[in-house]
């Protein structure tokens, strides 16, 4: 049984310490009390947020619900901070508590139902401006939190985006450098051969030429009934020749645009005891080539995307404004989500003005815009959708357009996309802050960001200025 409250337990609230006591007894008589043992649940996401709370005893933990997920945000108790009240404050837009509160310790309250809100504030609105402080206050402190959790939930996404791009490279290096290694073993074998069938060094010379020949001209590019036919017509000339796995030979052979022709030219001037042997030795010796390729397209493909890491996080440089060009930093954005687009079958369309200039930017928080924008779209997106990036120049600013053709944002919550904890995905599929941070990221930059939806089409348009000048 709660024991019932004073006034003199009123007043040691901080922020009702300097009301009159006929004030003090106005709130105690029309508020209710309410309280619970440590852990208890006081009150939880989806309710109404109805009451103003003010705490006597003990504290308040607040766990704001993001997707399903209660994250821990703040503790309310009877101090500077949060001035002993917490719930509803008069003029906050709040309809709904947005999480779970619990007792820490044995925790008693009043709590004042918002139907008295305006006469409270008829009979002291300075009082009312005093809470209303507690509530920006508030709001700062979660604003903070949100970013935090904003840049976690972006880390997070960048993270599982470079562990899916270097996974396919990095696993192409050590399957090619394993084969690359029986190859070398194989070729000491096939010289050994060769050395022993007494062939000519000018001969093998005449095959390297050859060999590198075919592997500088771009072969023509085939359909797959077409390259099958040419591989065809090499094996079975393979098969009348004595040349055994001759499936896989030729389709060695084919990719390098290797004809008939070419292999009774090589016949015509070796002999034919060590042809077939002479073939072994050059079939190794052009797939080793491939595989040095296929080896170099993998690494060259991690250091394309350690630079896009490595711009994309704004690494070796300061917090301050600088130039950058917003064409490469979309461009490393689009490499880094690769691996999502891949997943959906989404194709990105780059529609790029002609000289860009290079603008003034906070350019770690503007990749977090790109990555938020881009994410979002490919998220709207169903299998095989479109993405089309736009941009434009004036002579004070520029304009990037993000398009796709998914189902669109229904109008009567367009105007609602940017407000802090609002989203349109499924639990668990966003954050809800996502909009909110890329606005405020663009007001920080003195642009202005709108959107305009409807099924089929929708546009996000960002306008940056060119400069960030005082004059800006």
């Amino acid at each position: 049984m709660l024991a019932p409250a004073t006034i003199e337990e009123l007043r040691n609230v901080v922020a009702l310490s300097d009301l009159p006591d006929e004030h003090l007894q106005w709130i105690l008589d029309r508020s209710e009390l309410f309280g619970g043992e440590d852990g208890t649940l006081l009150s939880k996401t989806g309710e109404p947020a109805d009451h103003l709370w003010m705490i006597l005893e003990g504290k308040f933990s607040f766990y704001m619900n993001v997707n399903g997920t209660l994250v821990y945000y703040l503790t309310f108790e009877n101090d500077k901070t949060t001035g002993g009240i917490t719930g509803l404050i008069p003029h906050s837009r709040m309809k709904i508590t947005p999480g779970n509160s619990y007792a820490v310790g044995n925790v008693r309250s009043l709590r004042l139902h918002r139907q008295y809100f305006a006469e409270l504030e008829t009979m002291n609105p300075e009082f009312i401006q005093k809470l209303i402080g507690y509530m920006t206050e508030r709001a700062r402190v979660f604003a903070t939190i949100q970013l935090q959790q904003e840049k976690m939930s972006a880390l997070g996404k960048l993270s599982a985006g470079i562990a899916h791009e270097l996974n396919n490279p990095a696993a192409a290096i050590n399957r090619i450098s394993a084969e690359l290694n029986v190859r070398l073993q194989k070729n000491y074998d096939l010289t050994s051969k060769l050395l022993a069938d007494k062939v000519d060094s000018a001969h093998l010379e005449t095959i390297r030429a050859l060999a590198a020949e075919k592997g500088a001209v771009p072969t023509i590019k085939r359909s797959a009934l077409e390259k099958i036919e040419a591989e065809d017509d090499i094996s079975d000339w393979f098969e009348d020749n004595g040349y055994h796995d001759e499936r896989q030979a030729a389709e060695t052979f084919a990719e390098f645009g290797f004809l008939i022709v070419d292999f009774e030219s090589i016949r015509a001037k070796i002999g034919g005891d060590c042809f077939i042997d002479l073939l072994h030795w050059l079939e190794n010796i052009l797939l080793s080539a491939r595989l040095i390729k296929d080896l170099d397209d993998a690494s060259s493909r991690i250091t394309h995307l350690v630079g896009a890491i490595k711009s994309h996080v704004h690494m070796d440089r300061t917090n301050d404004s600088q130039r950058t060009n917003i064409h490469t930093d979309l461009t490393n954005t689009i490499t880094l989500l690769g691996y999502k687009l891949r997943e959906k079958g989404i194709t990105v369309t780059e529609q790029f003005a002609e000289n860009m200039p290079m603008i003034d930017a906070y350019i770690g928080e503007l990749n977090q815009v790109w990555t938020n924008m881009l994410d979002n779209a490919i998220d709207a997106l169903d299998k095989n959708g479109e993405i089309r990036i736009e941009t434009t120049t004036g002579q004070k600013d520029v304009t990037v357009r993000i398009i796709d053709n998914g189902s669109g944002i229904p109008k009567e919550i367009q105007s609602r996309i940017f407000d802090p904890f609002f989203t349109t995905k499924k639990v668990g599929q966003g954050t809800g802050i996502g909009l909110d941070i890329v606005k405020r990221i663009i007001d920080r930059h003195h642009g202005e960001i709108k959107v305009n939806s409807v099924p089929g089409r929708t546009e996000f348009s960002i306008c940056l200025p060119i400069s960030q000048t005082p004059a800006t």
